[in-house]
């Protein structure tokens, strides 16, 4: 039998971060370890503020051929040329967003916990859907996405899917056989050397 190939990682830059230092940090990371995708997922809804952003995290990414996501602004990220956007209102602008972004964007969905919305982002079009918390936890309403919901989607469903939130050395170790990406963000830039404290979830997938 095939050994599945590890999952791969997909970074989520912290709600707030400062613009004259993390991209020093990120740039660190991303030349320590491989990585597939990065996603700009700042609170402010100040466009100024994301567009600066994303300028500056784009020459990083785009520099080492990783991919960059921007998490909703959809009609932002196509203008500032960046490679997808990522969607938190489950599945119900997948169709609409991949017609504004054409087919060769990427188009992801966050769908929680619910496998019915998985399935319906999937169908819509959505090139990956993430699913989360892991575990219980201090996120949302405590809620989280069970291992068997990831079990069951890489035993069924063909469009990769992300973990998510909440993710600790143990249940990377857990869901490695079950999903196609890792999403990781405070758990690695609350860190002193956020590229250490990747390296040991890393080495935890086995």
């Amino acid at each position: 039998m095939d050994t599945p190939e590890q999952p791969q990682l997909y970074l989520i830059t912290p709600a707030e971060f400062e613009l004259s230092s993390f991209p020093d940090v990120l740039a660190a990371v991303l030349d320590t370890h491989p990585v597939a995708c990065v996603r700009l997922s700042m609170a402010t809804r100040d466009e100024d503020r994301l567009s600066r952003a994303a300028d500056a995290l784009r020459e990083i990414t785009h520099a080492r051929d990783v991919a960059l996501v921007l998490s909703d602004h959809i009609l932002l990220s196509d203008r500032l040329g960046l490679d997808g956007v990522h969607l938190t209102d489950a599945a119900r602008s997948v169709r609409d967003t991949r017609k504004a972004l054409g087919e060769e964007a990427i188009v992801g969905c966050f769908c929680a916990t619910s496998r019915h919305d998985g399935m319906t982002a999937g169908e819509a079009g959505a090139d990956y859907v993430s699913f989360g918390p892991v575990q219980a936890s201090s996120l949302g309403d405590g809620s989280f996405a069970e291992i068997d919901l990831f079990q069951w989607w890489s035993e069924v469903i063909e469009v990769p899917v992300v973990a998510e939130g909440a993710l600790d050395e143990n249940m990377m170790r857990i869901l490695a056989p079950f999903t196609d990406f890792f999403g990781l963000g405070d758990e690695i830039w609350h860190a002193e050397n956020p590229s250490q404290a990747l390296g040991t979830l890393i080495a935890a997938m086995g």
